[in-house]
């Protein structure tokens, strides 16, 4: 009787939610170099099981997620201005010049997968490395679903230190990445019945995020690209089983459903405009691939 590897971690996951299912890949990446194959253990694999992904490794979900929550970024002149979310002249598709993002602790990252445009959902004039402090700190590794940690989340900086006898400042909302199909879904100005990034700053209403998601998505994206079709951003992604369960080195190939799994699933979506300066926009549910698609 075959037996199967015991997961250390489990997490609950939407497969047709691009952005729960590139988060999955996020964790498998940071796991993978948190807890490499030394000292009799192999390197961290990880599958889907039935709404969930687990993960084989040497920690646990809290462990993982605390190292999240404390990720430092490196300082970088060009990314430390304020979000631009309201310059509406801005022209995405010629900005030539992509500052990467680099995590320097607890592991050593360098990101920049989004030189291809049509993937990335945020706006050229947004400040990455802000947003991306902003959800790890809002991680909760105490919460068992993290997929599903949903709130407001706010700025570092209106938590900073304070100089004694000073009052602290206001706390702003963090505007997301976007990765999360659940507010892509509503993200689109026909659902909203107003187009929210379009508005003044002091009219503009808080609005729910998923911070697990959000980051996890943008490390996994690195390594998990998936694959484009023929129509502009419309990209497929294949879930595996556990008879084909993965290591992080081989994701592009499991993500793509390169790795011959019969049983693996593939998903289409769209990463879609939400504004009509198609300058924002949002990764939407993913539609179940027929069958005739999934090879």
């Amino acid at each position: 009787m075959k037996t199967f590897p015991t997961p250390s971690i489990i997490v609950s996951v939407d497969p047709t939610n691009p952005g729960q299912f590139f988060a999955c890949c996020g964790l498998l990446e940071l796991a993978d170099r948190l807890w490499p194959q030394t000292n009799g253990y192999q390197a961290a694999e990880a599958w889907f099981d039935d709404g969930r992904f687990k993960i084989r490794c040497g920690g646990t979900l809290r462990d993982l997620l605390a190292k999240a929550q404390q990720i430092q970024f490196a300082s970088n002149s060009d990314e430390e201005s304020e979000d631009g979310e309201e310059d509406e002249g801005e022209d995405e598709e010629e900005k030539s010049v992509v500052t990467p993002l680099e995590i320097i602790d607890p592991v050593v990252v360098r990101l920049d997968w989004w030189q291809d445009i049509n993937l990335k959902p945020w706006a050229g004039s947004m400040n990455a490395r802000s947003i991306a402090l902003a959800m790890c700190r809002a991680i909760d590794p105490d919460n068992p679903d993290p997929l599903n940690q949903s709130q407001v989340v706010f700025d570092v900086k209106a938590t900073a230190d304070v100089t004694k006898g000073s009052k602290p400042p206001k706390p702003k909302p963090k505007e997301p990445f976007h990765f999360d199909a659940r507010r892509g879904a509503n993200a689109l100005g026909r659902d909203a019945g107003f187009i929210h990034d379009t508005l003044k700053k002091k009219w503009k209403t808080p609005m729910f995020a998923h911070p697990v998601v959000e980051f996890f998505a943008l490390l996994g994206l690195q390594r998990s690209r998936p694959q484009p079709t023929k129509k502009p951003r419309v990209y497929d992604y294949f879930t595996w089983t556990n008879n084909w369960r993965c290591q992080a080195p081989v994701l592009p190939l499991a993500v793509c459903g390169l790795l011959g799994d019969p049983h693996a699933c593939g998903y289409r979506f769209v990463n879609a405009f939400r504004t009509g300066q198609k300058k924002h926009k949002a990764y939407m549910p993913a539609s179940r691939l027929p069958l005739g698609e999934q090879s």
